[in-house]
């Protein structure tokens, strides 16, 4: 009876779970101000008051009086960081640089985090961008196209990071409270947006420019530090979650892929029907030949399938649009069920029945094959397995679909057609 409560409702707040959501959350909120840092730090960056002879002159006045004249504050002294003379078409280049970087890596990041793990993606990217910020103010005065190689690289990483959150919370977040723990970490962006805007200036002020990187980029630091020591893949391999929480989760789990299991079988029933319907409408409206609603049938139930099957290992770090392609798949397929399926009954319907049962031995026989297969090629490696397997199945899809579309008929055959005797 314990036993049987403990998995219907574990510990909430007090759990791993839950510490997972606000270490992700701290790490989101380092993300962002790491990002919107060079936002705050270029009034102080590019001074327009300043006059200077060279695109990266630094202003070093402020350093060389102060040293001659200690009376000088500390205020005065602080606010002797460089100066550069970017121009506002420069600046732009330089703040649109990091989203180039994002953009380039959301899908490739979602294949690497299905070889490498999404906590390995995930913390390695917030390490790179971390470490990045710290190199910022150095990379200033080397010239402003370091600046914009190194925002480039700091949207990739950011990018990878960003991605493999879902990963995770695929395997940590029961379904009733998804949305709590991807709020409580997707807040951390917004509170982090927050803090640089209202101190990131009392920062430049106080201590000069380059602490705002200098600041931020320790934070990041700290928070890889935590990421790599507490943070695991999913709750069966962390040695220190309980075991009630651990059964709340699988359990949890376990139920939702029940229910999603039969989406597809739901998918594929409704194509099916669909399918057919579209298929005698367009026949009795005249609006396609016989010939052309079988070939565009049999391509689509083809080719769709193909194009989810190919894009899956590049989408593995949504959970969600995994689910989705998983879904499509079986049912774009049934799509066939209107094309070269029933394409017995136009050749030759006198032996449909005859015709089926060999094409359905062909069939069985394929999907002997292909358990085969796709035991050989995950025994070799799991993840790069899986992989080959989509790609092995969309290749097939498409030789099969182009060899329709070339000799698929629709005429009732020669050797099918009723022989009629003349008596003599």
């Amino acid at each position: 009876m314990d036993k049987k409560s403990s998995t219907k409702k574990g510990p909430e707040f007090c759990s791993l779970r839950y510490g997972l959501a606000l270490i992700m959350h701290f790490s989101n909120f380092t993300m962002i101000t790491q990002r919107v840092s060079l936002s705050i730090a270029i009034i102080a960056m590019v001074n327009s008051t300043q006059q200077h002879g060279l695109p990266n002159a630094s202003t070093e006045g402020p350093l060389a009086d102060t040293l001659n004249n200690p009376s000088r504050s500390m205020k005065e002294f602080n606010t002797g960081a460089s100066v550069y003379e970017w121009s506002p078409e420069t600046q732009g280049i330089i703040f649109s640089s990091i989203s180039y970087g994002i953009i380039v890596t959301l899908i490739p990041s979602g294949y690497l985090a299905g070889i490498f793990g999404a906590k390995q993606m995930l913390g390695a990217g917030l390490l790179i961008s971390s470490l990045l910020t710290l190199f910022m103010p150095l990379a200033a005065d080397f010239g402003v196209i370091l600046v914009i190689v190194i925002r480039t690289i700091q949207g990739m990483a950011q990018g990878m990071a960003w991605t493999g959150q879902f990963t995770i919370w695929a395997k940590w977040a029961p379904p009733l409270e998804r949305s709590k723990l991807t709020s409580i970490a997707g807040s951390g962006a917004a509170f982090g947006s927050f803090i640089i805007l209202c101190v990131g200036g009392l920062i430049s002020q106080a201590l000069g420019w380059p602490f705002i990187f200098y600041i931020f980029g320790s934070i990041g630091c700290v928070c890889c530090l935590l990421w790599f020591t507490v943070i695991y893949d999913d709750p069966m391999h962390h040695p220190c979650i309980s075991v009630r929480e651990k059964d709340y989760i699988v359990a949890s789990l376990a139920q939702q892929s029940g229910v999603l299991s039969s989406l597809p079988f739901i998918a594929a029933s409704s194509c099916t029907i669909l399918g057919g319907q579209l298929a005698d409408f367009l026949l009795s409206r005249n609006l396609l030949r016989l010939i052309t609603v079988r070939k565009l049938f049999s391509s689509l139930g083809l080719l769709l399938p193909s194009l989810c099957a190919v894009a899956l290992p590049f989408v593995a770090s949504s959970y969600v649009t995994t689910i989705i392609l998983l879904i499509l798949i079986p049912g774009t397929s049934n799509l066939c069920d209107s094309g070269f399926i029933i394409n017995t009954l136009d050749v030759a319907p006198r032996y449909a029945s005859f015709l089926m049962g060999i094409s359905r031995g062909f069939g069985l026989i394929a999907g002997i094959i292909s358990s085969t297969a796709t035991g050989f090629l995950i025994s070799q490696d799991s993840v790069s397995g899986w992989r080959n397997v989509f790609f092995l199945s969309a290749a097939v899809n498409m030789f099969g679909m182009f060899f329709y579309i070339t000799f698929g008929q629709v005429e009732i055959q020669d050797w099918a057609k009723e022989k009629t005797l003349t008596r003599l």
